[in-house]
């Protein structure tokens, strides 16, 4: 695919799944149960080599509160997904490398690294079902517990997400629109393709990147040479990307159970600072159009590629209304954090039912709200914050929820909590965070 900076002239993103069945209105779009029992993408649409590595082969399992959910991964998500879970009646145990994890603190821990396949073996022998919370696990160790056990989500979409060629080949097979991109393997093939694509663009290492590690804005031929010495260093893949002149960045979450039923949050409108999100805005401030494309899209995306739980769909937004695909994530996602006080269900409630192969939960949007990410630096001033009645607060009838996740240590731009500014309006939500002090560091 192929397009200029601001999507004009292009055509709208085409959705792979037809739309039967969809139910769509106000509060987002959903596939009843019914509409959808395959969990696979017809190898036709996409090539008999890509199906292999994007099809779930999850078959559907009912597992009932009581059981044990496994969790890879010991960071905030597992956490607030252990919390989430624990209201329904799961145990928890999760596997990760750090004693005393976020999650390790709401659940048992077994603690190895993420490629010790014992561990991992050990952590199937306690568990029921078995999810993962970040794409940084081993994915041929999932890929053993998905023989060995139950997997619902499977390995295949991890393993296609955690590399950004795989993942945008994926999402063009699924029949959206990305960043026109090319793969560089020398400084030649940086400066050939940075000339084919024009300046801006931005390198990116294909694995591992995360808040704006790994990925180098290029500006000019001046930068290709130093980006790509600093680049070349990390060893694995790298991949440059047009720059898209976006006028908002959107995040959709869908969740999709082995049954087949599907259901979307509202769209998060995201605004980043340094390249790690700050804020989520809900509602996004889009267009009703743009807002149901976006969904449905979402909705094509978990369907085309057999997810099973949660997928988050990142997207850029261009002053026409076009949407680029950025990013997806299959798990729950920082954009989600505001359905926790905001939504009939939180994104993690939701993860765990799907994943469970239980009903899915209401995700209709009960208040506006703008969840705000707290970094190291932010921890001290909130703190002072939680001590001091807030008058601000009241006067503009705005109710702050505080999430801190429990880590030993607040570095510096290491995310340590958030916060969702329950709100009349969103702009209530946005005057009383620029009042706060808590971000003036």
């Amino acid at each position: 695919m192929s397009g200029g900076d601001s999507g004009k002239g292009l055509p709208k993103l085409v959705s792979l799944f037809d739309g039967e069945g969809v139910v769509c209105d106000e509060f987002g779009c959903a596939v009843p149960e019914a509409a959808d029992k395959s969990g696979a993408v017809d190898a036709a649409l996409i090539g008999s080599a890509d199906a292999e590595t994007i099809t779930s082969s999850a078959a559907s399992k009912r597992i009932l509160p009581g059981a044990t959910i496994g969790v890879l991964g010991g960071g905030q998500l597992g956490r607030m997904l252990a919390h989430a879970g624990n209201r329904l009646g799961y145990r928890f145990v999760t596997l990760d490398p750090t004693p005393d994890s976020p999650c390790g603190q709401t659940a048992a821990q077994i603690v190895a690294g993420y490629s010790d396949a014992e561990a991992a073996r050990e952590l199937a022998k306690r568990s029921d079902v078995i999810t993962y919370e970040f794409e940084n696990v081993d994915s041929g160790v999932a890929a053993m517990l998905e023989a060995e056990s139950y997997v619902p989500q499977g390995s295949k979409l991890l393993y296609t997400t955690q590399h950004r060629l795989r993942e945008k080949r994926a999402v063009e097979a699924a029949g959206a629109r990305v960043a026109p991109y090319r793969e560089i393997a020398s400084l030649d093939g940086l400066q050939s393709a940075a000339s084919e694509l024009g300046l801006p663009a931005v390198l990116k290492t294909a694995t591992g990147g995360y808040d704006g590690k790994g990925q180098w804005v290029l500006r000019s031929d001046a930068d290709l040479e130093p980006a790509w010495a600093e680049a070349s260093r990390a060893g694995t893949e790298l991949v440059l990307e047009k720059f898209i002149a976006f006028d908002k960045e959107i995040s959709v979450i869908a969740a999709r159970s082995p049954s087949g039923e599907v259901r979307t949050f509202p769209p998060a409108e995201n605004i980043h600072v340094h390249n790690i999100l700050h804020l989520s805005i809900v509602p996004a401030r889009i267009g009703d159009a743009v807002r149901a494309e976006a969904e449905k899209l979402a909705v094509s995306i978990a369907e085309t590629l057999g997810a099973v739980g949660l997928i988050a769909v990142e997207m850029f937004v261009t002053a026409d209304g076009g949407l680029y695909v950025n990013e997806l994530a299959p798990r729950p996602h920082n954009s989600g954090h505001y359905t926790m006080e905001a939504c009939r269900t939180s994104q993690f409630e939701q993860h765990v039912r799907a994943i469970c192969d239980l009903p899915l939960g209401d995700p209709s949007l009960l208040t506006p709200v703008v969840m705000a990410n707290i970094l190291g630096e932010h921890v001290e001033p909130l703190l002072q914050w939680m001590e001091s009645h807030d008058p601000v607060a009241e006067r503009l009838g705005v109710e702050v929820k505080v999430h801190l996740y429990g880590k030993a240590e607040a570095k510096h731009k290491r995310k340590m909590g958030h916060l969702n500014v329950l709100a009349p309006n969103v702009d209530a939500a946005l005057e009383w965070i620029a009042q706060s002090n808590i971000w003036r560091v």
